[in-house]
């Protein structure tokens, strides 16, 4: 063990140490502030406000066309014929046309520019329009606006869970949200460490310098010394990133004084990337104040579980990810051939995102059950399971088989490890690795 502990020290200070690792740990979070902010400032900057000519022989439809910052609506009492010859010169960038008999015929309504018109623009004139359609023909039938305004009710329910503990308030936008990104950091984490574990261990055989080490320590050792090593330097740079992230975020936001609704806009925009995001934006535009509502809502779950589980997820989807990187590291002799022995590796985790996206509608059922306890998925599925409430046979059964996936998987890295890390200049295929699994000695 105390050899072990020496190979985490090295791989640790060796790696925290270097001045790319101190730059792109200040850097990052720096250059995605900075990245996100000039998108920021060139959407807004790139605003250009297009003026529309409207001709309504009708005349049912004056006034009611709605201005905002991208779109101004002007009335000329001119026939369509005189209105086609001058909007050009008089700067219009389009002429709509609503005839007589739009009522009756819709799709006669004719929209007119120099150059084509933009899909968002043409949606907005024909939604203007049908909206006004249907509010004459339900006043025809005798129904008004304010029946219609009465008869819409937003009906908010509070979820309660029922178990033999009593009654416990529970909320479904905060369950999806805490388990989709409890997911989603496991799954980019496995990605991002791993292949530092197989470029790191590729990295020292190219060199040679393993050459020197392993007359020292085993094998094994070394492989493990590695893969513990290499996530402690990417845990330590993953929450400086947060902590940055966050405090430039802070900053950024008071600086320029982002108000309740683009604040509102940023969370539902994050939450694309996760597991049953969209099903969440569309409950949250439904409420009052989202996120105020999501973060009381956050403190009915059970987050002392849910951070345990996490880390526990989190060290046994690395560690049992990692040992296969670190393998396939040790097997080739550059960056060029481990690709075909990265998409088996890659292959599990990518579908255990999949999988999670099931699991967030239905985290009870037979696939979200099967999926979390097989250990290639069950990092990520099961991490989204847990905040809807999992029961504690299936837990247990779950980490035990991650405990031995882990195990299996070391054991096999390790193997292969052995026999690839002081093998140079053959190119290896999957028959060659199984025979190196049974290989004595």
């Amino acid at each position: 063990m105390q050899t072990i502990f020496l190979i985490i020290k090295r791989e640790y200070m060796v790696r925290v140490r270097k001045k790319s690792f101190i730059i792109m740990t200040i850097l990052g979070p720096v250059l995605i502030f900075g990245f996100y902010a000039l998108i920021g400032w060139a959407a807004v900057s790139s605003i250009n406000q297009k003026k529309i000519a409207v001709v309504d022989e009708s005349g049912r439809f004056v006034n009611q066309f709605k201005n905002d910052d991208e779109t101004v609506y002007s009335y000329p009492k001119q026939s369509l014929t005189e209105a086609k010859k001058t909007f050009v010169k008089q700067g219009y960038n389009a002429l709509v046309f609503i005839p007589k008999n739009v009522i009756e015929q819709p799709k006669t309504v004719q929209i007119f520019s120099e150059k084509s018109v933009s899909l968002a623009l043409q949606s907005n004139i024909e939604r203007a329009i049908s909206k006004e359609i249907e509010s004459i023909k339900l006043e025809q039938a005798g129904i008004t606006q304010k029946v219609i305004q009465d008869a819409k009710v937003n009906v908010d329910a509070q979820t309660i869970s029922l178990n033999d503990g009593g009654e416990k308030s529970n909320n479904g936008i905060a369950t999806t949200i805490i388990s989709g990104f409890c997911a989603l950091l496991i799954y980019i984490s496995v990605l991002i460490y791993g292949t530092q574990v197989m470029r790191g261990v590729m990295e020292e055989k190219t060199n040679r310098i393993v050459e020197v080490i392993i007359s020292s320590v085993k094998p094994f050792q070394l492989m493990l010394g590695k893969i513990i090593g290499v996530a402690l330097v990417g845990l330590t740079q993953f929450m400086l990133w947060i902590v940055l992230t966050v405090g430039l975020m802070t900053l950024g936001s008071q600086l320029i004084g982002q108000p309740k609704e683009t604040a509102q806009s940023a969370v539902s925009a994050r939450m694309n990337g996760m597991p049953g995001g969209q099903e969440v934006q569309s409950k949250m535009a439904t409420a009052k104040n989202p996120v105020a509502d999501v973060m009381a809502a956050i403190g009915t779950l059970n987050i002392p579980l849910i951070i345990s589980c996490f880390l526990f997820y989190f060290l046994g989807g690395y560690l049992l990810y990692s040992a296969l990187f670190g393998a396939v590291g040790a097997a080739v002799d550059n960056e060029t051939e481990t690709q075909q022995f990265m998409f088996p590796i890659m292959m599990p985790i990518i579908a255990a995102i999949a999988f999670a996206q099931i699991a967030v509608r239905d985290p009870d059922g037979p696939l979200a059950f099967w999926t979390s306890m097989i250990p290639f998925t069950s990092p990520v599925v099961m991490m989204v399971r847990i905040p809807f409430g999992v029961p504690v046979w299936e837990l247990a059964l779950s980490m035990a088989l991650l405990v031995l996936g882990f195990i299996g998987t070391t054991w096999l890295a390790a193997r292969i490890y052995r026999v690839g890390i002081l093998m140079y200049g053959k190119k290896v295929s999957f028959r060659e690795l199984s025979k190196w699994v049974f290989y004595k000695g």
